[in-house]
């Protein structure tokens, strides 16, 4: 396989636009819930993988802001390429050439375990005791990291961080480097897919990975599959990805969903579906209010649809008298033109958006949050005054935003501004996979509706209800994760020294290799369908 030039330490060491060493991104400030990762994964001989892995990451950069990565496997080896920043700065075309091969593994990141250091970063590698190698992305988060820490502590199969020829690893720090160790310290004595069947069972939380060997794809959803993950067919081979914008991206026709609880591998001799739980389906509602490109389909449900349908039933929940309806850009602009047509009401653009500026979602500085919304939105005045707004937002966390926004249009010479919100409120954090702030900081844990106009400075508030919500989404209410609207978490939670962003920085040193475990032996379910019934369903 040819690397680039000066690139010996391209398994797992970058030499990306970035540059950037040991640089920690700090999102302690950060005034609204961050997002989760992107995944992609493609089996195609014969094809530029590492150009598909591109361009599918490119599509779901919205996920996942922080760093990105692509791991490419010619059947003899695997070598990752991976660094801090968005997909376009860490990649160019000399990188992509040289990362040759017929698997491939992409990820973009935001963390939600672990900091943003390069060690952090996506895909995870490690090498069996076989002296085969495992490339691994997750889009989730797991809530036993510690307990699977300790666990691969005492096999004697996590040290510090990624496995890089010649170079003094620094600790990685998250639920997927702890889960690729694991997978790598089994797979020496059965193999990597006997080994993700024993393993898979013991990771409790919101996982959706794509990982690799030298020679075979895998893709694996979580029991309650709380995030999305999809499969593609290419005329050559196979696409999975977080989202099916993704697949459309690349050419690869829409297959199915990869089910909750199902393992799929894609080598030569085809696809194969197994089992390694029964499923529990408790997909994140959030997904359809904010975190899904609109031109996504989850569950049979196009993204687009459910919120210009969300929009509509706000509409008929909370009517407002106004002049204009107008969204802030873009997660707002759906539920906004639902809410015109169902109101009445004329819909308008009153907020530009510039389309260079990250989501406040991700912005880590200080500086940058006092100065992001000024830097992302500005208001067309003349559009706006003398005007009675209805705004139209995806959601309120901490509630800056939105007190910003009201301030500006004010200003700009709005005569009411009247805040339309298309979702419940927020009372409660995610453990799956989305970096909301704390409860403490939630701006609704600690207000009443009241409180929250006040707080923002609108002159009316109202949010869509949850039942509101999960109508707008057409699918069953028992198959949905709502946690962060209702409390409800569908998969039990730890004390709280045991969870959170950095769990595995603040633990202590975990049990030594020589002392008594408790863990016991885990059985291998049976294999599932074979290569053609995978298609259809696992």
């Amino acid at each position: 396989m040819a690397v680039p030039p000066s690139s010996q330490e391209l398994l797992v060491a970058s030499h990306g636009a970035n540059n950037t060493g040991d640089l920690a991104v700090d999102h302690s400030t950060d005034p609204e819930p961050r997002e989760e990762c992107g995944v992609f994964g493609a089996w195609a001989p014969g094809e530029e993988v590492a150009k598909l892995a591109y361009y599918g990451l490119y599509a779901l950069q919205h996920r996942g802001q922080e760093a990105a990565g692509i791991s490419v496997s010619d059947g003899s080896q695997i070598v990752v390429f991976k660094d801090l920043g968005l997909v376009s700065q860490v990649f160019d075309e000399q990188i992509l050439t040289a990362l040759e091969g017929y698997i491939a593994v992409g990820h973009c990141r935001y963390s939600t375990t672990g900091g943003g250091t390069w060690e952090n970063a996506q895909p995870t590698f490690r090498n069996t005791a076989a002296g085969s190698g495992i490339a691994l992305g997750h889009n989730g988060n797991l809530v036993n990291t510690a307990e699977l820490a300790d666990k691969a502590a005492e096999f004697g199969v996590i040290g510090n961080g990624d496995d890089v020829p010649g170079r003094a690893a620094k600790r990685a720090t998250t639920d997927s480097d702890v889960m690729t160790a694991l997978l790598a310290g089994a797979a020496a004595d059965k193999g990597v897919e006997a080994a993700a069947m024993e393993l898979l069972p013991t990771f409790k939380g919101a996982f959706c990975l794509v990982f690799a060997d030298e020679n075979t794809l895998y893709a694996a959803r979580d029991p309650q599959g709380v995030r999305p993950l999809v499969l593609g067919r290419l005329e050559r081979g196979w696409v999975v990805a977080s989202e099916t914008a993704a697949l459309d991206i690349v050419g690869a026709s829409f297959v199915r969903e990869v089910e909750p609880g199902e393992l799929l591998a894609i080598d030569a001799d085809g696809l194969r579906s197994s089992r390694f739980a029964a499923p529990e389906p408790k997909g994140c509602v959030f997904e359809y209010v904010y975190l899904a490109r609109p031109d996504t389909t989850i569950a049979g449900r196009s993204v687009h649809a459910t919120r210009v349908e969300i929009g509509r039933r706000l509409a008929q929940e909370h009517p407002a008298d106004g002049d204009l309806v107008i969204p802030v850009p873009e997660s707002g602009t759906p539920a906004a033109i639902g809410y015109a047509q169902s109101s009445g009401i004329p819909y308008g653009s009153g907020l530009v958006k510039n389309a260079y500026v990250g989501r406040t979602f991700i912005q880590p500085s200080q500086t940058i949050r006092q100065l992001g919304i000024r830097l992302k939105l500005n208001p067309l005045r003349d559009v706006i005054r003398g005007k009675r707004l209805v705004v139209v937002d995806d959601s309120i966390v901490r509630g800056n935003t939105q007190r910003a926004l009201v301030r500006m249009l004010r200003e700009a010479g709005a005569l009411e501004v009247h805040v339309r919100i298309a979702s419940p409120p927020v009372r409660w954090p995610c453990f799956y996979g989305i970096d909301f702030a704390s409860r403490a900081e939630l701006v609704a844990n600690g207000l009443d509706m009241e409180g929250i106009r006040r707080s923002i400075g609108a002159d009316s508030l109202g949010y869509v209800s949850l039942d509101g919500l999960i109508a707008a989404s057409e699918q069953p209410a028992s198959r949905l994760c709502a946690a962060c609207f209702d409390g409800e978490y569908p998969i039990p939670l730890p004390d709280d020294e045991l969870i959170g962003k950095h769990v595995l920085e603040s633990l202590q040193p975990a049990r030594q290799p020589d002392e008594p475990s408790a863990t016991s032996s885990l059985s291998v379910p049976q294999a599932g369908y074979g290569a053609e019934d995978a298609v259809k369903r696992p």
